[in-house]
């Protein structure tokens, strides 16, 4: 993965990098009550590493998170992360799973969608991967059209796959492509 700063731009927000000023912030966000109910897991919540932070950016060859943030004023709304995924045994089957977290206020404007747009190509600039995924709850409709919206294309159901709320729930996979049209 390429250690060029993350700077994403669209039209009404941008990817940023976590830095160690943003620590306070990402922790007074892991609640239910700002995650919501498609994030509570009811794991207590680890504090953002501020060790890895003061030596720079979270992200890796095997995982990263960005700050969503509102270009006209800065306002961080939320967060992008990923993680690597293998579907065989070499590099090249390599796959990006990413997540996406807005505070309550930023949902609904179509914030998420220029995120998740702008996370794909960042991590098809950045790596040698042929696919960026995510997964959403099938209850989530919001989540799967900001994912139609953003470029990602459905691709089925994974039945029983999260255990959330105290039962299983089905998720529905979405990817693009590095040939998708962007």
């Amino acid at each position: 993965m390429s250690q060029r700063s993350a700077h994403v731009n669209a039209d009404r927000v941008r990817l940023r990098d976590v830095v160690l000023a943003d620590a306070d912030l990402l922790d007074s966000w892991k609640s239910p009550a700002i995650e919501g109910e498609f994030n509570d897991f009811g794991l207590p919540s680890r504090p953002t590493p501020r060790d890895v932070l003061a030596n720079g950016p979270l992200r890796n060859e095997h995982n990263g998170q960005l700050v969503v943030e509102l270009i006209g004023d800065g306002t961080p709304i939320g967060t992008v992360s990923w993680h690597r995924v293998m579907y065989g045994p070499n590099a090249e089957s390599a796959a990006w799973k990413i997540g996406i977290s807005l505070i309550p206020e930023a949902r609904g404007k179509g914030y998420g969608t220029e995120a998740q747009r702008q996370v794909a190509a960042y991590l098809f600039d950045t790596t040698d991967v042929n696919r960026v995924e995510a997964s959403t709850d099938v209850d989530n409709v919001a989540e799967q059209r900001s994912l139609e919206k953003a470029g990602y294309r459905r691709e089925g159901v994974q039945r029983g796959s999260q255990y959330r709320a105290g039962r299983f729930h089905d998720l529905i996979t979405y990817s693009r492509t590095r040939d998708d049209p962007a």
